[in-house]
């Protein structure tokens, strides 16, 4: 029997039995698939199709006819509104049931891996009030009154906000105040479909051990009348706030940050403390948005390690060093290595500020510098971006052979598919993966896999020939 032809803005009924990676509701109907926001595995729901291909569609929450029992009240008054979260809706415990899911179809679907360790999610300390840095798009009303907030899922329609549940709460203030004071001095709010305007963004940080607040506004160009008299304002309001930018950012472009940022007033950075150590943390600095997670994240990686002493450590895209120097006081040799330049003078700084000596970092691209040691590390980290390893890394990687590999990702589809790479042909055997939520009410999750060099491999680690 032939299935009925889907019709964009038609009604079906479907019940919700999953979640997608990017946190939708996952129905099926007459073995097609739909995929619904703002849904729950087991929500009874009418849905509207919205876009409608041969096998699949994506549909819209039209009637809810039986709630999950997984279903929670939103702590956020905009929350069906807002695309700063997706899953607001859904209680804390489903949330770390659906994350680890996530994990374990990722490693089977793309990685190949049957029944992968996967060990229940590492528990946030609070699902709310957690983020140490936020970055808003500013925007203007109807009636001209400049607005700051996230924009509404699937659009670039801004949300206006003054408050946010799940960033630190001590930012609240000034997100409320600061695109005042940007209506009161005049200043353009830009637009993105005319190029046109000064100030793009309100970027906020805050150190979680030491509440040192950054305030950054993201501009078209220096240009900003009165900015001086303003930071100096802002800096006697706000006591916590110890320092007042700009970055640049001339680009016809969806990222936000530029390569420019000068302090205006105040400092460029603020302190904070993580595993015991003290950290000089930039605006535009990447640095893990959940502290607490991420310090639990760490202690998991060193109990696995146990590192005795002995051994030489890589950390490949290690940023300012957050993973580094804690790691480093427990090896005899650590190094570092990222193609920032700008966080490599930070790690240095850190590394100094905290009296950590046996510790280098290196500017490059790791495929580059790795082969380039001299000796076999014992221990390499990876924390790629969300792209994942380049393959040259791989393969630089399955060369070199260290005996164990740690890889952190922020993004499970290409966790995957580079450990399917790494293991390959029984090189390097998956012994555990330890996700980790990092970003409560929301779809991502983190997790932290470690290789271990098979058994028939060792003391066969090579370098290439340019090293011979």
């Amino acid at each position: 029997m032939t299935n009925k032809v889907w019709q964009q803005g038609e009604l079906i009924e479907v019940t919700i039995a999953d979640l997608s990676d990017t946190g939708d509701g996952v129905g099926r109907s007459n073995e097609r698939v739909v995929f619904v926001p703002d849904t729950v595995p087991g929500d009874r729901v009418i849905v509207r199709l919205v876009h409608v291909k041969p096998n699949y569609a994506h549909g819209k929450l039209q009637e809810l006819l039986q709630p999950s029992p997984h279903r929670s009240r939103p702590s956020c008054i905009v929350a069906d509104k807002c695309g700063g979260c997706q899953w607001q809706h859904i209680d804390y415990e489903f949330q770390l049931i659906a994350k680890r899911n996530q994990v374990m179809q990722a490693l089977e679907r793309i990685g190949g891996f049957i029944q992968p360790p996967v060990d229940p999610v590492l528990v946030a300390a609070s699902p709310l009030g957690y983020r140490n840095k936020a970055t808003y798009p500013l925007g203007k009303s109807a009636t001209g009154q400049v607005q700051t907030g996230y924009y509404q899922k699937a659009s670039h329609q801004l949300i206006n906000l003054n408050q946010c549940p799940v960033q630190d709460s001590r930012l609240n203030p000034i997100l409320a105040e600061v695109k005042q004071d940007i209506q009161k001095r005049g200043w353009q709010i830009y637009d993105e479909q005319r190029h046109q305007g000064q100030v793009r963004h309100l970027g906020l940080r805050i150190g979680r051990r030491t509440g040192e607040i950054l305030l950054t506004l993201i501009v078209k160009d220096w240009n900003l009348s009165g900015i001086e008299n303003q930071a100096q304002e802002w800096l006697k309001r706000y006591p916590q706030l110890v320092g007042v930018s700009l970055n640049r950012n001339r680009d016809r472009t969806n990222a936000i940050f530029g390569s420019e940022t000068r302090c205006i007033a105040g400092m460029p950075y603020l302190h904070e403390k993580f595993a015991g150590l003290e950290f000089q943390v930039r605006p535009d600095t990447f640095f893990q948005v959940y502290t607490e997670t991420a310090e639990a994240l760490l202690e998991v990686i060193q109990s696995e390690l146990n590192l005795q002493g002995h051994e030489i450590l890589v950390d490949a895209y290690c940023g300012i060093g957050t993973l580094t120097l804690p790691l480093a006081k427990q090896v005899k040799q650590a190094t570092g290595i990222e193609v920032q330049p700008e966080a490599v003078q930070q790690a240095i700084l850190n590394a100094q500020r905290n009296g950590i000596k046996n510790v280098t970092f290196q500017v490059g691209a790791v495929e580059s510098l790795l082969p380039q040691m001299g000796t076999i590390p014992n221990v390499v980290l990876l924390d790629p971006p969300r792209k994942g390893c380049d393959r040259t890394v791989i393969d630089t990687l399955r060369q070199v052979k260290p005996s164990r590999i740690v890889y952190v990702s922020c993004k499970v589809a290409t966790l995957a598919r580079d450990l399917k790479l790494l293991c390959q042909d029984g090189l390097y055997n998956l012994t555990r993966v330890q996700p980790a939520d990092f970003f409560p009410q929301t779809a991502h999750v983190e997790a932290a896999a470690f290789l271990v060099l098979s058994q028939l491999d060792r003391g066969n680690a090579s370098f290439t020939k340019t090293q011979i």
